[in-house]
């Protein structure tokens, strides 16, 4: 029996939440070949030790990569300890600092830590880009860069806006991209995988690959997750992200926070169910007969299972489900969406423009008096405190309710 699903099968799967593949004829050819050899494909992923801790952002590539593994193929998490200290300029408009040693092993030791809650550990070969690209003599370095001009480099989006603004840009952030490159080289990739903003990164390794002889690999880009506000990408910069290692109450409670519309989306990228149930749960929701609320608990109660078990996913969706119940939210209440765009406006100024409060005065004296606080959450301390990312439900006074969404 061949080890590896039948092709189409793993196309499908490979084409959900991938925002391209280049080529997916290579690609469909390669997998057609490794079940013929009965050889699994050689699969890798790339990450600088930049930050100590992952979100829900970051797992999106990880759980691609769970994909391939399941269908049998071989895995290398790679750590780029080498190039995290180096720096990457992907969506910078200056150099990135560079990290010191002693920063990339404590933070490559927590990555590898959190990985393995998502990746399955006998199927991961975890990598350290040091381990090649330390060796590279002088003359090994000059060769590389021969094989890119300037020009090429320019075509990159970040550099060329700096280039064009007249912001400098060292010529220790060309080698980034071509140190990433050289390491599809070093491992022989058959597929690469990186975010949209890697695109540039991808298409070099594939590129050198074809200069050193090899076979070029398929790059496969995955999106970037919006974070709960469900406009800006998950970043802790922005506080809209969610974190592998943030407790369950927390995860279940932003996972409930989060639009109708970005759960699904949660859905497609996050989730372990089948693109099956998957369209059968979006036509659920578009008809009425799937409650958005029912599919909110389901999802959060995966994630929470996924990252600290069954028993605390059971306890965190009773608990919200016990805070909601005591708090006797109505069975409709009036919805005001929020506007964004110039960043998160001041919760007494909305709630002064969804009329909940006749002015802002009011509003602020409501938040003094502790009159004013977030549903599942906690009382509004601040009376310039801003609004809360994601869908919120507001409570002032005893009976008026507000959903900003």
């Amino acid at each position: 029996m061949n080890p590896f699903p039948p092709v189409a099968e793993q196309m499908a799967l490979l084409r959900r939440g991938a925002v391209e593949i280049l080529v997916e004829d290579d690609l469909a050819k390669k997998l057609e070949r490794s079940r013929a050899e009965g050889r699994p494909l050689r699969v890798k992923a790339g990450f600088d030790p930049t930050a100590p801790d992952l979100h829900l952002g970051h797992t999106v590539l990880l759980w691609k990569l769970k994909q391939f593994q399941d269908m049998g193929h071989h895995v290398f998490f790679l750590i780029g300890d080498f190039t995290g200290m180096i720096g990457d300029p992907t969506g910078r408009n200056e150099a990135r600092p560079a990290l010191t040693e002693e920063q990339v092993e404590q933070n490559a030791a927590s990555y590898k830590e959190q990985v393995f809650k998502i990746l399955d550990p006998a199927k991961t070969e975890i990598v350290f880009n040091s381990a090649w690209l330390s060796k590279l003599t002088p003359q090994d370095i000059v060769g590389l860069t021969a094989k890119y001009t300037v020009a090429r480099m320019l075509e990159r989006d970040d550099f060329a806006k700096r280039y064009a603004e007249r912001r400098p840009i060292s010529l220790h952030e060309f080698l980034y991209p071509l140190m990433q490159g050289y390491d599809s080289v070093a491992l022989k990739s058959d597929v690469e995988l990186g975010g949209t903003d890697q695109k540039f990164n991808l298409l070099v390794g594939r590129e050198l690959q074809r200069d050193y002889g090899q076979s070029p690999q398929v790059i496969l880009t995955v999106a970037l997750l919006e974070g709960t506000d469900g406009v800006q990408k998950m970043s802790k910069s922005y506080g809209n992200y969610i974190g592998v290692a943030e407790s369950p109450k927390e995860i279940f409670g932003k996972i409930m926070s989060i639009s109708d519309t970005l759960m699904l989306r949660y859905y497609e990228l996050l989730s372990a169910i089948s693109n099956e149930e998957l369209d059968i749960l979006k036509r659920g929701v578009a008809d009425g007969t799937t409650h958005p609320k029912a599919a909110k608990v389901r999802l959060g109660r995966e994630l929470v299972a996924r990252y600290h078990g069954d028993e605390a996913a059971d306890h965190a969706v009773a608990e919200f489900e016990q805070v909601f119940k005591n708090r006797e939210l109505p069975d409709e209440m009036p919805e005001f969406a929020v506007d964004r765009s110039g960043g998160a406006p001041l919760l007494v100024n909305v709630l002064k423009d969804a009329g909940v409060v006749a002015s802002a005065s009011e509003g602020r004296r409501m938040v003094k008096q502790g009159a004013v606080s977030i549903v599942g959450g906690d009382k509004v301390a601040d009376p310039d405190g801003l609004v809360p990312a994601g869908e919120t439900v507001v409570k002032v006074g005893k009976k008026r309710f507000v959903r900003l969404v």
